[in-house]
């Protein structure tokens, strides 16, 4: 059964890297999260999208392996070299968790624009699906954000889905230029007011109200920056509720 409301969940979560060295590459308690809020069949299904970073194999692989251990019935759709599944749009109808790995959000957004993937995932949206991802997988949905697309300088992009009507700043707490480039572009009226995460935080927006912050790290945090009187940017402290790991 769909979730009654459409739902996303934007985070700064993303799967554990064997490239980073790292000896648990179980995911974290977001994804049965994610699975729950969709109030999915006995075996829910999830699948990942891993266009930010071209389909890369190791992206592939991160996922598969991190969410072995779950109960999740898990897919994958690769649009390079070429759609890997037959119907499309069937196969993401059918999920209950369509989740979106980090990368870059220009060519994940250019790529789903040539494909008319935004218009299946907007369908998903709307039928109860519950629509999530990291970085780039949580700024796409946004009016736009900050992106390291076009290099280590990081940029505006102001072209996102626009399906949740604020901006978006993601690893709001590991990435210096984030935070005052996110804060400059509100204070100018470049981009709307503006939800952030720290990392290991997630956003839960229930049609388009932002309606809870989750975190699997204790004492990170997410945050509301808002274009104040003053012309400056402001921000309100969102403190989000600790995810079980068991």
């Amino acid at each position: 059964m769909p979730a009654e409301t459409p739902t996303i969940v934007a985070t700064s979560i993303g799967f554990p890297s064997r490239q980073r060295g790292a000896t648990d590459l179980r995911g974290g308690p977001i994804y049965r999260f994610a699975a729950d809020l969709a109030r999915p069949r006995a075996t829910p299904r999830l699948c990942f999208l891993a266009t930010a970073t071209g389909d890369a194999a190791d992206s592939l692989v991160s996922a598969y392996t991190a969410l072995a251990h779950t109960d999740l019935r898990v897919s994958h759709l690769s649009l390079f070299p070429m759609p890997n599944v037959p119907d499309v749009r069937a196969h993401l109808l059918g999920q209950d968790v369509i989740w979106v790995g980090g990368g870059n959000v220009v060519n994940l957004l250019a790529v789903w624009r040539a494909h008319g993937l935004e218009r299946i995932l907007y369908e998903c949206w709307q039928s109860g699906i519950v629509i999530g991802g990291v970085s780039a997988g949580s700024l796409c949905w946004h009016v736009g954000g900050t992106t390291d697309s076009f290099g280590p300088q990081l940029q505006p992009i102001t072209n996102a889905l626009g399906w949740l009507p604020y901006a978006n700043g993601v690893h709001y707490d590991s990435e210096p230029q984030r935070r005052p480039l996110l804060q400059q572009l509100v204070a100018q009226g470049s981009l709307p007011s503006a939800y952030a995460t720290d990392d290991g935080v997630g956003l839960i927006y229930r049609g388009t109200e932002m309606t809870e912050a989750v975190s699997q790290v204790e004492g990170k945090l997410a945050f509301l920056v808002e274009r104040g009187q003053d012309g400056l940017a402001h921000e309100t402290v969102i403190t989000p509720r600790l995810l079980s790991h068991a």
